[in-house]
């Protein structure tokens, strides 16, 4: 398991170079503008509750591993509440007719969102633990980085606004370690676990295709955030 890990660990970092981070780390750009790609990430974010409650979770359980996942989906199960206060308090909670809002949710500028739902709905479902774990030991490294660049941005919002954020913020970040939560030397024991060449290497293979989907997702919110002016939206507003 820890060639598995070294492998999301890589991956991480280069995930971490895509030009969203670039464009979050601008302070040239308006505060604002550079979480404009919020509303493009509602699809993910809204449904990341039922990923844990009903894909990842297995209760009963007997299997140590599972029971590990079952601890982290608890703390990772409610953090759309979180994404609900910041877009109010970020002021980019813009009123649409229900009509509008689901022609957005499943428009063309969100598909890749949809995208990635759809595809860690199909890793995890009838998925080992053992592939559980990866595709949150994934979730966590992107997210990582992500809530690293956020943080940054909601720390000016604060002293500009003197609004706070939650979901976008230090307070999300501190729970997101980058690594599935819910029980002490988890590390330890991932590294630990052995795996056989055929899982080896199907978790390789889990590794490279999660990432992909979280680029394209990421690349998405990059071109959303550069073609919608929010400005201009607040004031049509």
């Amino acid at each position: 398991m820890q060639e598995v890990l070294t492998l999301i660990e890589q991956k991480k970092q280069e995930y971490a170079q895509l030009p969203l981070f670039n464009f979050m780390r601008d302070k040239t750009i308006n505060h604002r503008q550079r979480l404009a790609w919020a509303p493009c990430a509602a699809h993910f974010i809204m449904n990341f509750a039922e990923l844990n409650k009903y894909f990842l979770r297995v209760e009963p359980t007997n299997d140590p591993i599972q029971r590990l996942i079952n601890k982290h989906t608890y703390e990772d199960d409610h953090h759309w509440l979180w994404f609900l206060e910041d877009m109010k308090n970020l002021e980019l909670d813009k009123s649409l007719k229900f009509s509008e809002a689901l022609k957005f949710l499943w428009g063309e500028e969100t598909k890749n969102a949809r995208w990635l739902n759809y595809q860690l709905y199909r890793y995890t479902s009838q998925a080992t633990p053992i592939q559980k774990i990866i595709v949150i030991e994934v979730t966590e490294a992107t997210g990582n980085i992500m809530f690293s660049a956020t943080a940054e941005i909601c720390k000016e919002v604060k002293v500009i606004t003197e609004k706070p954020c939650r979901y976008f913020a230090d307070f999300h970040l501190d729970v997101e370690t980058g690594h599935i939560t819910g029980a002490s030397g988890i590390e330890g024991i991932l590294q630990h676990i052995q795996l056989s060449e055929v899982t080896r290497q199907e978790a390789f293979e889990l590794v490279e295709n999660l990432f992909t989907v979280f680029t394209q997702f990421t690349s998405d919110l990059l071109v959303y955030a550069e073609t919608h002016e929010i400005e201009q939206k607040l004031k049509a507003a």
